[in-house]
């Protein structure tokens, strides 16, 4: 049931109010379908929307981007736009944040997924202070209760950042398969890899096994094939409306093949 939503004005008040048990809200295309869909004890919301948290700022290679920029600001990003372009629609992406899709639980949360692969940084604020961890540990278990305030990441050589999400159709649909990667190369070998998985488990997966696989070998079909058959073992995809975990595992080989080959 909800009982009050607050707007502060500043990041301090919304601090001390997430402490006080108030749930922080971003765009509320998450949290507010779960609200209405279902019985809750009185919840208190804390809007984030006058607080500061938005927009995207760019200092040589490092970017650095407001938890309460939406989705739809960051379509002009070179890197981030097939990303973002993926998720849900436009309507959604005009009220979704950047923080709020860190909390999305799988198969939701597509940006979190190409965040773990560029390795990204999330900088979080409580009644105890500010600190940094990095997003792979960040979206790997249950969020704590704290203000996200901001993420980074270096920006990838060109060339080297892949994203490839499957769904059932274009917009409005939640992954089947998501793969992000940023793979580096030099004389015909993969030096380097940063592989994230979404769509087939509870959290983002770094799949470790397929960066294993794919690392001193050419990037080839059959090292990629090779690295798919290595992450078989990292995945656990579940059923859903959207697809049985049967499928998710039958397929994701073929998309990975796909995010990292273009074919």
């Amino acid at each position: 049931m909800l009982t009050e939503v607050h707007v502060p004005d500043d990041v301090s008040t919304a601090v001390g109010l997430i402490a006080g048990g108030a749930t922080a809200m971003g765009g509320g295309t998450s949290l507010m379908p779960w609200l209405n869909d279902y019985a809750s004890p009185p919840t208190e919301l804390v809007s984030l929307r006058r607080t500061g948290l938005s927009g995207v700022h760019i200092e040589g290679s490092t970017v650095t981007i407001g938890a309460a920029t939406t989705l739809a600001q960051l379509e002009q990003d070179q890197d981030l736009n097939p990303v973002v372009r993926s998720i849900a629609s436009v309507p959604v992406r005009n009220l979704a944040t950047v923080g709020g899709n860190l909390f999305a639980r799988q198969p939701h949360g597509d940006l979190a997924v190409a965040l773990v692969a560029l390795d990204a940084r999330v900088t979080l604020l409580d009644d105890a202070g500010t600190r940094d961890l990095p997003v792979e540990d960040f979206v790997s278990h249950d969020r704590p209760s704290v203000l996200v305030t901001s993420v980074a990441f270096e920006r990838p050589a060109p060339g080297t950042f892949r994203y490839l999400k499957a769904a059932r159709r274009r917009f409005n649909s939640i992954s089947v398969v998501t793969v992000a990667a940023a793979i580096t190369e030099a004389g015909g070998l993969v030096t380097g890899s940063r592989v994230a998985l979404g769509g087939v488990g509870p959290w983002v997966i770094r799949a470790h096994a397929v960066e294993a696989a794919l690392t001193g070998r050419p990037l080839t079909e059959a090292t990629v094939s090779a690295a798919a058959q290595a992450g078989l073992g990292e995945i656990a995809p579940a059923d859903d409306a959207y697809a049985s975990a049967w499928y998710r595992t039958r397929v994701f080989p073929v998309h990975l093949r796909r995010a990292l080959l273009g074919h």
